[in-house]
């Protein structure tokens, strides 16, 4: 628990902001020395015996080799041995106690089992109790693993089974992510300080969830896991939109598992154990019915694939077609008549189940084919009552074969229409509603409201029942208003249709039963749904409804806001036209005389009329002749019609067209998946029709049988006797259920470990090769060094020892290669800013000064902002950046503003050659040019932020200032200078400190050298113009410039050497060919290895200048 704690609290510390200056102590940034980067090589190419003897040699000289540096790309040592997987040089730097850090993270990111196995038993040995592990005191902002991360993640994450199973039996555990809906302490205050960490860490672990490696050996039902898996990414990729992408892909991996799983079944005996297991529920035994609870769960989760897999569908078909053997194998005729002769007898299959539900007949009415043909004809003659009442069908029969007494009782049914009782036709109608209703009740009370409504289809169940029973509540009450009228208060309800009102309740009756005939009509699309050349169609019709509700909604925006426009521009002509129109008495409208007006005039009354005006005009039923009003003026009416051709152009010709590319993009999307979606939705109607309730269809459900008065009096007697029974058969159908899905998993683990397996040689199996050839090239080397026989030198620039890789790897070493950017490679370009200026200030300066005005050089300004085109740019520049990014001044510089504080240790790592002045010079020198700096670069920034005229009037000032500058730090360091010499003589050493100013070299990389003969100064006349050198006696100085921003004019000396081509060759190599190299170490001296190679006089140039100040004009010297 202790380390629990320590984890979180890790976690918890990782999210603070990180210091943006670096530490110069940092290893990443910090320069390799010549042992260091022949380490790091030698453990790169496998050399275990070099690796070997510098950390002999230099285990106790922590100040020359640090064994836990790292190369550019921020590996040590030990992470090189991993990725190349050499187990000998892993436990050769272990015993050495080089920091493991994340390296066990690397080796499972590798998938090295052997390292895995190695690191996970040094991190036992040494790892205390309470303390964080060692790839969390990682230094997260360097790491190349979030602080989430965990081994056992990481393996989930690289679906590794055999290193997810070392981790299982070590006891690892998984945390389980909270929901993202959680309001605990943890999550609100790990989403305040870091929303986005927040998130990851979630996704994360639910990757980690989502391996089906971990699934198969963490979990005892792999298919309830992976069904409730696909269930949370499925609310949580609609929670967080912002890793939608994410959320679906690890829900396309759970599914793809289950189906693998499904995949590996077989026989038919596996495939029911696994597919009818309901752990709580009902229990199944071989040769029961099946109850296929695990794939209702299936269909309840949305498991399409799963569902549509063909050793399913298999299974389903057979399930459906039983009790008709052979029907499958028929003709299409054939079949046809079958169906036909089981729809006609469907009353009297319902008859004899509900009188002997155990017969041999009633049996074969629970069969799922048999009870959907019987439903589907019960629903067929439903909507012939339908059609018989909306085509009144009594009084057509009446009229074409009554008698003349008949044919009088017809006209006086016709004139008594208004409150008419319902006809026979109706009252078939009213028994089947009343049916339908009890049926969708009993659906409700079993199902659930959720899983009520999650299908569609009963939501449409629900409105077509809804209207049928608006219709015969409200027949009822025009029956009762028109009796009650006649009988109490004698007046004559009787009057003609057109003589109604506008809100009879007979209207509003027949427009209630009008919509629900039209649902009723509709939901045969659902029936049709089993058949395989109509189902998809239906599928992706239903699927396009979305984008048809999208459509529709922007649609209606547009169409209410030109509605509301058009109304208040053209009511009151609207309102003319009514009053034009309704002339004659008692307010009626005079349609012979004013056709046009009484026509036009609703078209914009109200905003409702407006709207449906503009709707119609969608489809070409309005024309221009409408905006012809009473009244109207010029203006009003152009503007009118250019709101309606707007309209026109952004609803019928923009939207209508988008609906079609929509759909059509639809329907293209959902055709390619169209069988899948297909089998799903005939999956879920057969289930529908599995299960032993409902077996009766509409109206005989609703009709007593004995059989309920049986089954209560069964049931109780059922439950008694067989209760002590239950506990014993659970034990033997989990257990069963268990021994089937071990069976699976292990054939899913053993396949997926055959395709590993079955892949070809891959690029990693010849780097590997690469590697096992070098470290045997070395180990044959040394044992051949060390009986005694000549071996050959293998010099770092060997380009046979690796790949093309490995040569980067090297390269980047070798040439001390730095991840970051470069600096100051674009400059800023101000053509066009103008600053705030100063309106007051420039009128006195009018009118004190007269200036002309100077039309700007654009040219000059442009080619000052440009970059010097180089394509390939030079190897000179690139060892400047080297250098700069080793100066300990650039870092003053960039930090100018932070107190820098340098131990006497670190001048000499940046510049050995101090070590030759004593101590107190050293600081005295560094904090003394550390001010001077800080002083200059202040005035660089004072300078560089004034204006043009600022700097010309205070170019006197300036150069008088900083000649007074010079010659104060002349002074100061001639003062340092003889400090050094009277220390030095005490060692008998004479040293020569020259020190450069400002504007030549960085003081702060000066370099310390012992006399020499005295030369010709340098002088002025020396430089050469054109190549921009200084020639001296044997050496040549190259003029460059610096980079600096604090710095835009300096230059810098930098010695170029004037060699042969010998020395030249010999100077490429990272070792001197005079030194003994580590790799072949010379047979007399022991195994001794020299890093540093002896001094060389001959070829050591002269560092001692001499020159004319560019500010002060004096003559100086300095260290180059």
């Amino acid at each position: 628990m202790k380390g629990t704690i320590s984890r979180q609290k890790l976690i918890s510390d990782s999210a603070d902001d990180v210091d943006p200056k670096r530490n110069l102590e940092d290893p990443i940034d910090r320069p390799l020395s010549q042992i260091e980067k022949t380490f790091l090589l030698s453990a790169e190419r496998g050399d275990c015996p070099t690796v070997k003897r510098i950390l002999e040699r230099y285990k106790a000289s922590p100040e020359e080799f640090d064994i836990n540096c790292v190369d550019p790309l921020n590996r040590s040592a030990l992470v090189s041995a991993i990725e190349n997987e050499n187990i000998d040089l892993l436990k050769l730097l272990l015993e050495e106690n080089i920091l493991v850090k994340d390296a066990l993270l690397h080796a499972i990111k590798e998938e090295y089992v052997e390292a895995v196995e190695v690191l996970l038993l040094w991190e036992e040995e040494h790892h205390n109790s309470g303390e964080p592990y060692s790839w969390e005191r990682v230094d997260r902002s360097s790491s190349a693993f979030t602080a989430d991360i965990t081994p056992l993640i990481l393996a989930a994450h690289k679906n590794n089974y055999e290193i997810i199973k070392i981790l299982l039996d070590r006891g690892a555990t998984l945390p389980i992510p909270h929901d993202v809906r959680c309001g605990c302490d943890e999550c609100v205050h790990s989403n305040s300080q870091d929303s986005l960490r927040h998130s990851q860490s979630r996704i994360n672990a639910y990757r980690a969830l989502t391996s089906p490696s971990l699934i198969a050996l963490s979990s005892s039902d792999p298919l309830l896991t992976a069904f409730e898996l696909s269930r949370d990414l499925r609310r949580l990729s609609r929670l967080e939109t912002e890793f939608r992408a994410e959320y679906n892909e690890m829900r396309a991996i759970v599914q793809d598992f289950a189906t693998a799983l499904v995949d590996h079944s077989r026989t038919s005996y596996e495939l029911e154990v696994i597919l009818n297991y309901d752990p709580d529920g009902e229990m199944w035994h071989p040769g029961e019915r099946q109850t296929l609870e695990r794939l209702k769960l299936a269909i309840k989760y949305n498991q399409k694939q799963f569902i549509a897999h063909p050793s399913v569908q298999q299974l389903l078909a057979a399930i459906w077609y039983e009790g008709l053997p052979g029907f499958r194998r028929k003709s299409m005729m054939a079949q046809l008549l079958s169906v036909a002769k089981l729809g006609m007898m469907f009353p009297v299959y319902c008859s004899i189940y509900m009188i002997a539900p155990k017969s041999q007949m009633g049996l074969f009415m629970k069969k799922p084919f048999v009870k959907f043909i019987c439903h589907s004809m019960s629903y067929a003659f439903f909507l012939t009552l339908l059609g018989a009442a909306s085509q009144r069908i009594e009084i057509l029969a009446l009229e074409l074969f009554g008698t003349d007494w008949v044919q009088d009782m017809v006209k006086e049914w016709q004139r008594k229409e208004r409150g008419a009782f319902f006809g026979i036709a109706e009252c078939g109608v009213i028994l089947y509603v009343i049916s339908l209703v009890w049926a969708e009740i009993r659906a409700l009370w079993n199902d659930g409201l959720e899983e009520y409504i999650s299908d569609l289809w009963n939501i449409v169940d629900f409105i077509t029942n809804m209207f049928y029973v608006i219709w015969f509540a409200l027949r009822t009450a025009a029956w009762f208003l028109a009796w009650y009228e006649e009988k109490f208060r004698g007046g004559d309800p009787w009057y003609p249709r057109e003589m109604w009102d506008s809100f009879e309740p007979m209207l509003i009756s027949e427009g209630a039963f009008a919509a629900g005939m039209i649902f009723s009509f509709l939901k045969l699309v659902h029936i049709f749904s089993v058949n395989p050349h109509l189902g998809p169609l239906q599928i992706s019709l239903g699927r396009m409804i979305i984008d048809i509700v999208k459509f529709f909604f922007i649609y209606s925006l547009v169409l209410f806001a030109f509605g509301c426009g058009m109304n208040q521009l053209l009511w009151y002509y609207a309102e003319l036209e009514k009053n034009k129109c309704y002339v004659l008495p008692n307010g009626l409208p005079d349609f012979d005389n004013n056709d046009k007006a009484c026509t036009i005039w609703r078209r914009y009354a109200n905003l409702f009329e407006t709207s449906q005006s503009l709707f119609w005009a969608s489809f070409g039923l309005v024309d221009l002749v409408s905006f012809e009003l009473t009244g109207i003026k010029g203006f009003t009416r152009f503007w009118a019609l250019l709101m309606f051709g707007s309209y026109s152009v952004i609803n019928i010709i923009v939207l209508l067209n988008m609906l079609i590319a929509m759909m059509s993009n639809s329907y293209q999307i959902i055709s390619e998946r169209s069988d899948t979606e297909w089998k799903f939705a005939r999956s879920r109607l057969w289930i529908s029709y599995f299960d032993d309730g409902d077996t009766l269809p509409p109206p005989f459900n609703i009709m007593p049988a004995p059989k309920l008065f049986l089954r209560t009096i069964g049931v109780h007697r059922k439950i008694e006797s067989t209760q002590s029974f239950k506990e014993r058969s659970r034990l033997t159908v989990k257990q069963r259920h268990e021994d089937i899905m071990k069976l699976l998993v292990r054939r899913y683990v053993t396949a997926e470990q055959r395709k590993r397996d079955d892949f070809g040689v891959t690029e990693d199996d010849v780097m590997e090769i690469r590697q096992d050839i070098s470290s045997l090239r070395f180990e044959l080397i040394n044992i051949l060094h060390t009986n005694g026989m000549k071996t050959p030198q293998v010099n770092l620039s060997d380009v046979n020892v690796s790949g093309k890789k490995g040569k980067e790897m090297e390269r980047r070493i070798l040439k001390d290669f730095h991840i970051g950017i470069v600096e100051n490679l674009f400059s800023d370009i101000k053509l066009g800013q103008v600053e705030p200026k100063n309106v007051f200030g420039q009128i006195a300066k009018a009118i004190g000064k007269r200036k002309t005005t100077k039309k700007k050089d654009w040219n000059a300004l442009v080619k000052k902002g440009s970059l010097k085109s180089d394509p390939i740019g030079t190897k000179q520049e690139a060892e400047n950046q080297v250098m700069r990014r080793q100066s300990l001044r650039g870092h003053i510089l960039t930090n100018v503003t932070t107190p820098v504080n340098l131990e006497d240790d670190k001048l000499l790592e940046y510049n050995p050659k101090l070590s030759e002045v004593p101590r107190g010079a050293r600081v005295a020198y560094a904090k003394f040019m550390t001010k001077k700096l800080q002083v200059d670069f202040a005035k660089d920034v004072e300078i560089e932020g004034g204006t043009t005229e600022e700097v010309k009037d205070d170019q006197k000032d300036s150069a008088k200032l900083e000649k007074k500058a010079s010659q104060d730090s002349v002074r100061k360091l001639n003062n340092l200078a003889d400090a050094a010499k009277r220390e030095s003589v005490k060692k008998q050493d004479q040293v020569v400190v020259n020190v450069e100013s400002k504007e030549e070299v960085s003081l702060m990389d000066a370099k310390i050298e012992e006399p020499e003969p005295k030369k010709e100064s340098l002088t002025d006349q020396d430089f050469d113009k054109d190549d921009s050198k200084v020639e001296g006696d044997g050496f040549s100085y190259r003029v460059l410039e610096e980079s600096t921003s604090s710095e835009p004019h300096s230059q810098c000396l930098s010695p170029v050497m004037e060699t042969d081509d010998s020395k030249s060759e010999d100077r490429q190599s990272p070792i001197p060919q005079d030194e003994i190299p580590i790799m072949s170490p010379s047979p007399t001296d022991d195994h001794s290895i020299d890093i540093e190679p002896p001094p060389q006089e001959d070829q050591r140039p002269s560092f001692i200048a001499s020159g004319t100040s560019k500010l002060s004009g004096q003559k100086r010297t300095g260290w180059i």
